[in-house]
C-alpha cells in the first residue's frame, strides 16, 4: 500500500468512526524539542541517567539533585510550542467531537494546541505537590504563593511543604510509581468503548500504558499507529503510518470530511 493510500485509509477510519480514542508517547513532544528519557543528555547533565534520576528512590538519596534536573526539564517544557502533529489531533476533535486523548506526556502541548478532552497518565510536570501527599492525594502546591515566613536554604534543598513541611516534588509519575486510579481507570474505559485507537510516538514499551491499544484491538477497535520507527505496538496495528506525527497527521486531515 503506498503512503497515499495508506493517510486515505486512516481518514476513512476516522470518518466512519464514533468514539476515537487516541495515545500519544514521548515521540509526539521530541518533535517540539522535548527530548525523550532515552535521549542522551547534555551539557552539565551529560553524566546522568534520566531513568535513574526519575524515581523515588533517587529522590530520597538526593532531594536536590532531583528537583533540579525537573527544573531543567521544566524550563525545556515551557519553552516548547505545539508541532503540527499536535494541531492536526486538535482539529480531529473538531470533526470528531467524541474524542479523546491520552497522553503519557508530562507537558501541555495538547492544551496549548487547543485539545480538550485529555488525560495525563504520568501526570504534568508544571505542577508541584508535596512529597507526603499530606492532604490527600496529590497535594499541590502553588510555588508562587508559599508564605514569605516559610524559609529553606534554595541552594540545598527543594521547596518545602507548606502544610507539613516535608519536600515539594513535581507532581509526576517516577518509574516504580502507580500511575493516578482515576486516569488510569478513565483510559482503560475509552479504550475498550473506543471504535478506532490512534497510537502515536509510542514506543509501547512503558506499562501500563502500553496494555491500552491491546484492550481496544481486542474490544473490537481499528488500531492506527502513527510512528516512523517499528514499536512493540505495531504487531497488531490494523494501519501503519510510518512517518513522524507532524508529517503525516496533518495528510490525514485534509482527507477528513
Amino acid at each position: 500500500m503506498t503512503t497515499q493510500a495508506k493517510i486515505d485509509a486512516a481518514a476513512r477510519l476516522i470518518n466512519g468512526a464514533k468514539k476515537i480514542a487516541v495515545l500519544t508517547g514521548a515521540g509526539v513532544s521530541k518533535e517540539s524539542g522535548v527530548p525523550t528519557f532515552r535521549d542522551a543528555l547534555e551539557g552539565l547533565w551529560a553524566r546522568y541517567d534520566p531513568q535513574e534520576l526519575a524515581t523515588p528512590q533517587a529522590f530520597q538519596r538526593n532531594p536536590k539533585l532531583v528537583w533540579d534536573w525537573y527544573e531543567f526539564r521544566r524550563k525545556m517544557v515551557r519553552k516548547a510550542k505545539p508541532n503540527p502533529g499536535h494541531v492536526a489531533l486538535t482539529e480531529i476533535q473538531k470533526r470528531k467531537p467524541d474524542t479523546w486523548i491520552i497522553t503519557q506526556n508530562v507537558d501541555d502541548l495538547h492544551e496549548q494546541a487547543g485539545s480538550q478532552n485529555v488525560i495525563h497518565l504520568h501526570g504534568n510536570i508544571a505542577s508541584t505537590k508535596c512529597s507526603a501527599d499530606c492532604c490527600g492525594k496529590p497535594t499541590l502546591i502553588d510555588l508562587d504563593a508559599l508564605p514569605d515566613t516559610l524559609k529553606w536554604d534554595a541552594e540545598k534543598q527543594p521547596p518545602p511543604c507548606p502544610y507539613c513541611g516535608a519536600y515539594a516534588r513535581p507532581d509526576v509519575v517516577w518509574f516504580g510509581e502507580v500511575l493516578p486510579a482515576d486516569a488510569l481507570s478513565h483510559a482503560h474505559d475509552l479504550s475498550v468503548a473506543c471504535d478506532v485507537m490512534i497510537v502515536v510516538g509510542t514506543s509501547g514499551l512503558v506499562t501500563p500504558a502500553a496494555n491500552l491499544p491491546h484492550y481496544a484491538k481486542r474490544a473490537g477497535a481499528m488500531v492506527v499507529e502513527v510512528n516512523p520507527d517499528h514499536s512493540m505496538i505495531s504487531p497488531i496495528a490494523d494501519l501503519r503510518l510510518e512517518a513522524p506525527s507532524g508529517q503525516a497527521l496533518p495528510r490525514v486531515v485534509e482527507r477528513l470530511n
